[in-house]
């Protein structure tokens, strides 16, 4: 079985905090069929806790009015949600063509060997954690690599060394 088919239980009980739980009501009130919540109320909810629990899954069902088998399916289709505990720097090298052709394989490489990961680990001091994704739409500027969401754009191993140097 897959990682992305296995939840992880946080062990500890899930609920947005008030900030998300205001936003939660401000996005409702623009979908028409509830059920279309499920992936903004995800994001949500991984933007508040870094990963989406056990918890966090159930939550979102019973805050959008399903089950949490339909909220679990989506989850694990997409690889954008963390189904376990990433690193307070989590690296996504984008797999496809266009980066593959612009040797992406040299950026994996040297973080494997530079944090000691493999992709889909994460560090034993829990700083980095390393995924290989799909497209991340930038195939233009190949090979992209995303930090906590940010884009990194016609990456190279020396322009890596500089971002790595540049993180707390």
């Amino acid at each position: 079985m897959s990682d992305r088919s296995q939840l992880i239980s946080s062990g500890q009980p899930f609920t947005f905090d008030s900030a998300r739980d205001a936003e939660f009501e401000r996005l409702v009130k623009r979908y028409p069929i509830r059920e279309s919540m499920i992936m903004p109320a995800l994001w949500l909810a991984q933007e508040q806790e870094g990963w989406l629990s056990t918890e966090a899954i159930a939550y979102v069902a019973e805050r959008v009015g399903t089950y949490p088998a339909k909220v679990f399916e989506l989850a694990t289709f997409y690889t954008m949600y963390h189904l376990k505990p990433v690193g307070k720097y989590h690296l996504c090298v984008c797999r496809t063509l266009s980066c593959y052709l612009r040797e992406k394989q040299e950026i994996v490489d040297y973080l494997a060997a530079e944090l000691g990961l493999r992709p889909g680990e994460v560090s034993e001091d829990g700083m980095f954690s390393l995924e290989e994704v799909e497209c991340l739409g930038h195939c233009g500027t190949a090979p992209v690599i995303q930090v906590n969401g940010e884009f990194h754009e016609e990456m190279n191993v020396e322009k890596l060394k500089t971002l790595l140097a540049g993180l707390d």
